[in-house]
């Protein structure tokens, strides 16, 4: 038996990133499980054992059915099921591979307890970053029990985990997704917000190892319980995101350029950035500016006199943090959730958050009627629809492939960006 390397003597479960699964939720996973007489069916990060548990109710005996829980204290599996006390991520079972892996992993992400939830397991994080290949960025650890899960799974085998909904489109897990197409099919139910309590949007992901392409469902509850209605097969997936596009949806991107193409899109600095800078303050004073943020940034217009960051800094040295900041230029908000919220900031004011878009070279461009197509109903509808309540706010991948008609604003030429900065300056 596998023991976790020392943790705290009684780690809660929030610390170690346990939800409580919705029975409705248990039940419908149950539904879509299958193996063979005989097989291997295991639970990670187990607890009592709620998916063996109903899997066996409902599919009877004569498997042979494995936990594995992390927290000793919280294992609690009947005398049919095998627990072991292992770090899922770094246990190695002896024997067979098995057939059918099912549960709700841990969510969050590992580091330090100042920042991050799952900060218990923070010392070995260096082990899981060297033993997952889809490991990026900060990850979050239901995206390791994933990539874990499908190398035990046998051919043919199936995985079915309830899990949140931003890995179809995060680049954090461009490799989870691509490492996921080249192993099998994937079929993706969209749950919605199913954890009371919790804003999360939820989707069932359920895996079969060998195969290929993805499948997409809906789901709508019918007498507490849900029923999947199947929204497009794609057989070539290949790890892109994971949409819910329409025929309006590709309409309205083929009408048009990406946004992608046209602008180069910048982050704000980052809020040490400016408590560091030697000319950053946090009182008012003459000459000194307010340090903008989200709460600054209207459809179509921007608060300049209220200051929501607590900072000021002469407007004139905000390019040292950002060279952008000096020339006016399209903002684009970040932090209101999954829509779009732009202004053109022709005082060109140092900002603390959002996303920044300069015209490429040879861009030209009408600020007023860019604004008003960004932040039309239009353009509402088509994030809505392709990325429903997937992540809590507007991402770079979603920005840059909002599609942009020349009716609403831009047309190319070889001027250079200073006179189309000038001339989209004196124009408003």
């Amino acid at each position: 038996m596998f023991f976790p390397p020392s943790l705290p003597p009684t780690p809660s479960g929030r610390s170690l990133g346990r939800v409580k699964t919705p029975p409705e939720v248990v039940r419908f996973m149950v539904g879509l499980a299958e193996a063979p007489k005989g097989g291997r069916v295991l639970e990670p990060a187990c607890a009592h054992g709620p998916f063996l548990r109903a899997f066996r109710e409902v599919h009877g005996t004569g498997y042979r059915f494995f936990g594995v829980e992390i927290d000793p204290s919280a294992l609690d599996l009947p005398p049919w099921a095998e627990g072991v006390v292992a770090d899922f991520l770094l246990w190695e079972p002896p024997g067979e591979a098995f057939d059918l892996v099912l549960g709700n992993p841990p969510y969050g992400i590992v580091g330090e307890a100042s920042k991050y939830p799952i900060h218990v397991l923070k010392e070995v994080k260096g082990l899981y970053k060297k033993a997952f290949s889809t490991w990026r960025g900060k990850y979050n650890l239901y995206g390791a029990f994933i990539e874990k899960s499908v190398r035990l799974l046998r051919p043919g085998g199936i995985l079915l985990f309830v899990v949140p909904a931003t890995w179809l489109v995060l680049d954090d897990f461009s490799l989870l997704r691509a490492f996921l197409a080249q192993e099998g099919r994937v079929e993706v139910y969209y749950l919605g917000e199913v954890f009371p309590g919790r804003r999360v949007s939820a989707v069932v992901l359920r895996f079969q190892k060998g195969g290929k392409g993805l499948a997409l469902w809906d789901t709508k509850r019918e007498g507490g319980e849900f029923v999947p209605a199947l929204w497009e097969e794609y057989p070539d997936w290949r790890g892109e995101m994971v949409r819910f596009e329409t025929e309006e949806t590709r309409r309205l991107e083929a009408s048009g350029t990406p946004l992608g193409k046209l602008f180069r899109i910048r982050f704000a600095a980052r809020s040490p950035e400016f408590k560091r800078h030697p000319a950053v303050q946090r009182e008012p004073g003459p000459g000194l500016v307010p340090v903008l943020t989200g709460r600054n940034l209207k459809p179509g217009w921007i608060d300049y006199e209220k200051n929501h960051s607590g900072l000021w800094m002469p407007k004139e040295r905000a390019k040292e943090l950002r060279d952008f900041y000096a020339t006016s230029h399209l903002v684009v908000a970040h932090t209101k959730g999954t829509r779009v919220v732009a202004a053109w900031d022709e005082r060109a004011y140092p900002w603390r958050e959002e996303f920044h878009l300069l015209p490429k070279e040879g861009v030209r461009l009408d600020p007023l009627l860019l604004v008003q197509w960004l932040n039309s109903e239009e353009i509402q509808a088509h994030v809505r629809t392709l990325y429903r309540d997937f992540v809590p706010h507007l991402t770079l991948r979603m920005l840059e492939r909002l599609p942009l008609r020349r009716e609403y604003g831009f047309h190319t030429s070889p001027v250079r960006w200073e006179r189309v900065a000038q001339e989209a300056l004196t124009g408003l």
